[in-house]
């Protein structure tokens, strides 16, 4: 199963952070794409049969649909994430919401930049506002704690600090925020 690291974090200018990480294109260490991808994205998250801990999210981009299975702890600061995923058709949400039903749905805006073995993700949330987001792709040699040094030393490049990060996903925030 693949694995990576992952941080979230709530920022306060985006655009900032944005420059900050594409800064590091003129050091060729840190490998930094040439270009942002950006593109619109729904997540609508589906009922498990209980004793599941991990999520399952449907992953709409408009011609490119995934299907992903993940499960990681809910806690600040660097995090093990193990996924599983899958391309599917449009088809699909129909079957998952009749079969299971949905809990949430999340709809953002979001630009994405490759650097080295990291997606940084600059997401633009409905309902919620502006946040960062590493994934350390970590590769079957790599420890947690090597992906946890890849993501701190790009958070201090980011700007971003220990009381920025948040310990759950978008669409956690979004329940609660409806209750």
């Amino acid at each position: 199963m693949p694995r990576n690291v992952e941080i979230k974090a709530r920022v306060d200018d985006l655009e900032a952070v944005k420059k900050r990480i594409l800064a590091l294109q003129s050091n060729a260490a840190y490998n930094v794409g040439p270009d942002l991808t950006i593109m619109r994205q729904k997540d609508s998250f589906f009922n498990l049969p209980a004793g599941r801990c991990g999520k399952l999210k449907l992953r709409q981009m408009g011609l490119f649909n995934e299907l992903i299975y993940y499960d990681r702890e809910e806690s600040t600061g660097p995090k093990l994430s193990s996924y599983n995923k899958c391309q599917v058709n449009e088809d699909v949400e129909k079957v998952l919401t009749n079969a299971l039903g949905t809990w949430g749905v999340v709809n953002k805006e979001r630009s994405l930049v490759m650097v080295g073995q990291t997606r940084v993700h600059f997401d633009r949330v409905d309902g919620l506002g502006d946040f960062v987001e590493l994934e350390v792709v970590l590769n079957d040699s790599q420890t947690v704690e090597d992906g946890q040094s890849i993501a701190e030393d790009l958070m201090s490049h980011m700007g971003v600090e220990e009381k920025d990060l948040i310990s759950v996903a978008y669409v956690n925030m979004l329940v609660q925020n409806k209750s």
